[in-house]
């Protein structure tokens, strides 16, 4: 068997396996119910923090980029309620139902912080008082940045309409930008996994360690996410198992999907790193080792040349 297929099959088996016997599923369930449970809370504190900062079309900036990557069978029904709830008036900005309200979103990242501990081999060495203030530096940093985006798609527009007389050669470039999508939502989610990976657990890790898993649970979502929502429209009748509760149980179910795949992703970096798979993918661009060089291509090392020669001399001595 080749040596890549080797290592796939040893970094695969490794990664789910200790992602079975470390209580993977039960983790993924936890990450699912406490991501449910905190997007109500994130949107309502990045609403009205938003509309401090005066960006006031925060919520449906933050409802665009969270569920256009969805399926629109399983997005829509929670997106209308959540639409539903952030229009309700609400009081200033620093009540003790908006700052409990970012309480409870940081849980959301408590639930990844502590899956991802587990999948990369790691105990938490830091006080709980410190993770949990930096799990709220994280839902804080999530709403500037979604406060940022909505500013940005209400001022593009704008600079569009002098674009066209006064800067000719901006018009295209920021046409692009107006027309953001699903391209916009992929590069913030890519970046979200990419800093939860390399700092929200403990240790500290290169951006070349957790790549692999990223790009795998990026695919892994993907593939998921159309596989899923064709299961509902061909198979499955929530409607009548859950009557009312259907639209939360579909949720429900797709982010404990989505949470499974997501420590897969962080056991495949672990496994990569466990066997040292960067180091031997580098010596391999750089050239087999001279032992590998040597079986393959029938020559002598030079030490044993070197023994060779020796034994050679020691031989016309004796004659």
């Amino acid at each position: 068997m080749p040596l890549f297929l080797r290592m796939a099959w040893k970094v695969t088996f490794d990664a789910l396996w200790h992602f079975s016997d470390d209580d993977g599923w039960a983790m993924a369930s936890h990450v699912a119910l406490s991501s449910l449970l905190a997007i109500f809370p994130f949107l309502i504190f990045g609403t009205a923090l938003g509309s401090f900062l005066g960006a006031d079309q925060f919520a449906t900036t933050a409802v665009h980029l969270i569920f256009d990557t969805w399926p629109p069978s399983i997005a829509k029904p929670i997106a209308d309620e959540i639409v539903q709830v952030l229009t309700t008036p609400r009081g200033g900005l620093l009540t003790v139902s908006v700052l409990a309200a970012a309480y409870f979103a940081s849980n959301g990242v408590e639930a990844l912080r502590i899956s991802l501990n587990r999948a990369y081999r790691v105990a938490e060495s830091r006080p709980w008082y410190v993770t949990r203030i930096a799990s709220l530096g994280f839902v804080l940093a999530g709403v500037v940045i979604l406060a940022f985006v909505s500013l940005l798609l209400v001022a593009v527009p704008l600079a569009l309409r002098y674009a066209d007389r006064w800067l000719p050669w901006l018009d295209e470039i920021l046409s692009m930008v107006d027309n953001w999508g699903l391209a916009l939502a992929l590069l913030i989610l890519t970046c979200g996994l990419i800093v939860s990976h390399l700092w929200l657990p403990d240790g500290r890790r290169k951006i070349m360690d957790v790549l692999p898993g990223i790009l795998i649970t990026l695919i892994a979502w993907t593939i998921g996410a159309f596989g899923f929502a064709s299961y509902l429209s061909t198979f499955a009748n929530y409607v009548s198992t859950y009557a009312g509760l259907a639209s939360i149980m579909i949720v429900l179910v797709f982010l404990y999907m989505v949470g499974a795949i997501f420590i897969i992703g962080a056991e495949i970096n672990a496994a990569i790193m466990k066997y040292k798979v960067k180091r031997m993918v580098i010596r391999h661009f750089r050239g087999m080792p001279a032992v590998e060089a040597a079986a393959t291509r029938d020559i002598a090392l030079p030490e044993e040349g070197a023994a060779a020669e020796s034994e050679n001399k020691r031989a016309d001595l004796r004659r």
